[in-house]
């Protein structure tokens, strides 16, 4: 096809896969907004509607909610093509826009439509794992970007599913990768917002006790620059553990205050949602009785001893196991 690059292409999801292919629609809800057409055309028009009509709304969800809607019915133009994938059949379905928006007041569901013409209609595996990897957004309505050719090249009379089926999947190890960054991005983001001072504490003193440790969290309001000691079984060594949860980098000095409260024969550990500056680092690396671990870290562990955390943890960052593809001599834990 030419001209690829310039077409837009959108994914879009649903809760009725039926409706949107019987009946050659695609559609958004917010039954109670009404007619989306009558509220202006900017985004500040859809957020103060949204504010206004659900005054109850988390503040954070005004300018998605609001940009789905500003997105359907002001930025989406006819002819443009949309990627819909249907979750009963596990097929990828194409089409291409050939409405303006219209509002049907009756539609109990989905009152914001667009019709569609369906072109193609494929198997998943007909596509690479990153393509799927962007269709399956958790967002409602969104621009496929990075695979946008991919699925237009599908729509070529010369395209063969087949071409693909036997050739390994280059895009497996960047997806999977991609895929266990968000979610180190999204657990660092929770316990940092909810796990400040006393109570990241006690956080990482239930992940040292996951790993095997037993631990003792300091009395609160101590001066003693150790928030934490730890053993690894009934003897020495003693580990002196501190934490912080200040958003930045760890300086020298603050390490330095560690060891001056160890007593002879302890190690240390520090724990730090942010990193360490320069220096930091060249001091812990003089003093390898130190060890510091910074957020990313932290977060691994984390995933690797999720299971062993205290409940109270695990249901604050909620996550469920998932197995997700490699690239083949990758490790698969």
């Amino acid at each position: 096809m030419e001209n690829q690059t310039e077409s837009v292409v959108w994914g879009i999801h649903s809760q009725d896969d039926s409706l949107f292919l019987d009946k050659s629609i695609i559609g958004i809800g917010w039954t109670k907004m009404g007619d989306l057409s009558k509220i202006g055309s900017t985004r500040e028009n859809f957020k103060e509607k949204v504010q206004e009509v659900y005054p109850d709304i988390k503040k954070g969800a005004i300018p998605n909610w609001a940009g789905i809607m500003y997105r359907f019915v002001v930025e989406m133009k006819k002819g443009d093509y949309i990627v819909f994938p249907s979750k009963a059949d596990r097929k990828i379905n194409l089409g291409i826009i050939e409405s303006d928006y219209m509002y049907d007041e009756l539609a109990p569901l989905y009152p914001n439509i667009r019709k569609v013409k369906w072109l193609k209609h494929y198997p998943r595996r007909t596509f690479s794992q990153g393509a799927l990897y962007e269709v399956g957004s958790l967002m409602t309505l969104f621009t496929i970007k990075n695979y946008a050719n991919e699925y237009l090249g599908s729509l070529d009379k010369k395209f063969s599913p087949k071409m693909v089926e036997n050739t390994e999947d280059e895009t497996v190890g960047v997806t999977a990768e991609d895929i266990m960054n968000n979610t180190r991005d999204y657990m660092l983001k929770e316990i940092s917002r909810q796990f400040k001072g006393y109570d990241l504490e006690n956080f990482v003193a239930s992940l040292l006790n996951a790993m095997g440790y037993r631990t003792t969290v300091s009395p609160h309001g101590g001066d003693s620059g150790i928030d934490i000691i730890a053993y690894k079984d009934e003897l020495p060594p003693r580990i002196a553990v501190q934490v912080k949860s200040q958003d930045g980098d760890i300086k020298e000095t603050t390490i330095q205050s560690l060891k001056g409260a160890m007593m002879p024969g302890d190690y240390g550990l520090f724990v730090s949602l942010s990193d360490y500056t320069k220096s930091a680092k060249k001091f812990l690396k003089a003093n390898p009785i130190i060890r510091g671990i910074n957020g990313i870290e932290l977060v691994n562990l984390v995933l690797k001893y999720y299971e062993g955390l205290d409940e109270i943890y695990q249901r604050a960052i909620p996550l469920k196991k998932v197995y997700i593809p490699v690239a083949k001599g990758e490790d698969k834990v």
